[in-house]
């Protein structure tokens, strides 16, 4: 069955997080992703663990990091800072679409591995650089990683408890939003190439991306000229809209508008507050939400979190538990949406993976490995994509300027 993509070649030259995780949505999408890796060591997150998938034997093979990045794409491995490593490399450029790095801003000019170069080779040549601060501007020499972007992109200002000290997100949002940013973009770039035959540099930093998602935590700012606080698990422009305290555990109660309240306040047993002028309006219950919070966390704690969930879903009020990442895999939602999938890999036989969420329903996706091991792929795209022969290629090797 075809795929959306599949026809499209990648070449990825990036490492860690950012980058990978783009190529890793366009290999779900249907493209060739070659990546291209260190002879000897590899991607740094290979190395990331534990945890490690485990080989039939039980030995660590590669970190869990290196796999929530890396499926379906080919492994090379070369050496890019040796003449022949990168005459290799620009014979592939001048075969694919798409060219995927994060080096620092100049990190590949030194190896005739930056736009300029490739674009001489392959004027069609889509080019995405991830960077931490961007091509330009006073901050471009600068290295860039989620958790300090996190910080200085305004995220932690408002993550936390009030009294708190700022708090970075759980996983490594920043990179995780620049790598979906960059195959947003790569993509939107191959249908202009479609119309007008023309590639293009691609530029993404993270520090840019961080900003473009604080969302309405920015417009609050931009419009209100006040800087958010940090409100915990409450809501800047909704109320109640928070994590509370139940007879036994918690509950998150996501009350979006004025009738949601009301049928909650009914069924709190409270049905008066749903009048009273103070709490008539979302913005009203906003404005005291200094009276109204302590209210709810009373009302809340008469039943136990099971007997909340099932009668606020009953009443069409949004609500959930809070589930660890065991209950989230045994959830039978995430079951039924088939969220987990196992893919096949040479050393471990099945890997667990987490599923790409787009359904599609021309172009399904479909899963044909797990990520693959270091330079598992080396020998068959120089053969098929470069036409070298196995003479050449084990020369090469010998040489090590391919692994």
């Amino acid at each position: 069955m075809k795929t959306a993509l599949s026809h499209i070649q990648v070449l990825d030259l990036s490492r860690i997080l950012a980058g990978p995780w783009a190529g890793q949505m366009l290999a779900d999408f249907g493209a060739n992703v070659i990546k291209v890796e260190r002879p000897g060591s590899g991607d740094d997150t290979r190395g990331w663990g534990p945890p490690f998938v485990k080989d039939a034997a039980g030995n660590p093979t590669d970190a869990a990091y290196f796999h929530s990045a890396n499926r379906g794409k080919q492994s090379i491995a070369v050496d890019i800072t040796s003449p022949e490593g990168q005459a290799l490399i620009h014979r592939l450029a001048a075969n694919v679409d798409v060219v995927l790095e994060n080096y620092k801003v100049g990190g590949l000019k030194k190896y005739n591995l930056d736009y300029d170069s490739l674009k001489a080779i392959n004027p069609k040549l889509i080019y995405c650089s991830i960077t931490g601060f961007g091509q330009d501007g006073p901050y471009s020499k600068r290295a860039g990683y989620d958790f300090m972007i996190q910080a200085m992109g305004g995220l932690m200002s408002v993550t936390g408890e009030p009294d708190g000290q700022p708090m970075k997100v759980g996983v490594a949002l920043a990179d995780v939003m620049t790598g979906l940013y960059a195959s947003n973009a790569i993509q939107a770039a191959l249908l202009h190439r479609t119309e007008t035959g023309v590639g293009q540099h691609i530029d993404l930093a993270l520090l840019d991306v961080q900003v473009a998602t604080l969302a309405n935590q920015a417009m609050n700012y931009l419009v209100g000229g006040e800087p958010p606080q940090r409100l915990g698990n409450a809501h800047p422009n909704i109320v109640p809209y928070e994590a509370f305290a139940t007879a036994d555990s918690h509950v998150i109660l996501a009350i979006g508008n004025d009738s949601q309240f009301a049928k909650f306040c009914t069924l709190a047993g409270a049905p008066g507050l749903a009048t009273d002028p103070d709490f008539l309006t979302n913005s009203q219950r906003v404005n005291n939400r200094h009276t109204l919070i302590p209210i709810v966390r009373k009302l809340m704690q008469q039943h136990d979190t099971q007997w909340w969930l099932e009668n606020l879903a009953e009443q069409g009020v949004p609500s959930g538990p809070i589930n660890t990442l065991d209950q989230v895999f045994e959830n039978e939602q995430i079951l039924h949406r088939e969220m987990q999938v196992q893919l096949d890999h040479p050393a471990a036989g099945k890997v667990p993976s987490v599923a790409n969420p787009v359904k599609f329903s021309e172009t399904p996706i479909q899963y044909g490995q797990a990520s693959p091991q270091l330079g598992q792929h080396t020998q068959k795209v120089l053969n098929e994509v470069l036409g070298m022969d196995d003479g050449e290629i084990d020369r090469l090797r010998s040489e090590k300027v391919i692994g």
